[in-house]
């Protein structure tokens, strides 16, 4: 992948960054699914996409970018449960493979909003 220009920077597809956050959270109870549901969406409303139950993922930019959404996971994390977050740069995402009803899945593309940039 060639340089981007992001903000006025030349950026490569190494210091671009994905995103992952993965997400273990009690269900037993009503009231727990209740709270794994606003987590869920609260993601959603995020910009994340969902990759598999409890794993979802989102196009950050640069690396410096990306610290703004993990201040926002822990002021929205539940009380209980467990949450990993997982940085990949571009050039690590496109190589991910992905099999889906035992046919290989494309990786998501960037967003147009960050390729005009």
């Amino acid at each position: 992948m060639g340089k981007n220009k992001f903000s006025g920077v030349d950026i490569s597809g190494y210091r671009l960054m994905w995103m992952m956050v993965m997400f273990d959270l009690p269900v037993v109870t009503k009231k727990e699914r209740k709270i794994y549901t606003k987590f869920r969406n609260f993601l959603l409303d995020e910009g994340f996409e969902m990759s598999q139950f409890s794993v979802y993922f989102r196009f950050c930019g640069p690396k410096e970018r990306a610290e703004k959404f993990v201040r926002s996971i822990r002021n929205n994390s539940p009380e209980k449960g467990h949450i990993s977050i997982l940085f990949f740069t571009d050039q690590q995402f496109g190589s991910i493979i992905n099999i889906q009803n035992n046919r290989s899945v494309k990786n998501p593309e960037k967003p147009e909003q960050y390729l005009l940039f």
